[in-house]
């Protein structure tokens, strides 16, 4: 299992760098090297943001599938059962277990 700790810096690392690159690409649109270095941070945060998902818990919306289960299934209500993965917890911003 992946450290819970650590996956969470990694992304929010990656987001800040998402962020910083989408301020810079709000004034050079057509800067390639930016563009490329922005794809390549948006996948993987992705990819991080799926990989804490299917760990711990989803931290986006778009993290969410009511088709799968938290597979920790230490914070959640409904292990074993398909549910709605957004109501499970404590997230990192509520005093989370890292």
């Amino acid at each position: 299992m992946a450290d819970q700790k650590a996956l969470l810096k990694q992304i929010t690392e990656v987001s800040f760098t998402v962020n910083d690159l989408t301020l810079y690409l709000d004034t050079h649109p057509v800067d390639e090297n930016a563009l490329t270095a922005f794809k390549q941070a948006m996948e993987q945060r992705k990819q991080l943001l799926k990989t804490y998902a299917e760990n711990f818990e989803p931290l986006t919306i778009n993290c969410v599938c009511p088709d799968t289960n938290n597979k920790s299934e230490t914070n959640t209500k409904y292990a074993g059962q398909k549910h709605f993965t957004w109501v499970d917890g404590p997230l990192p911003w509520e005093g989370g277990n890292l």
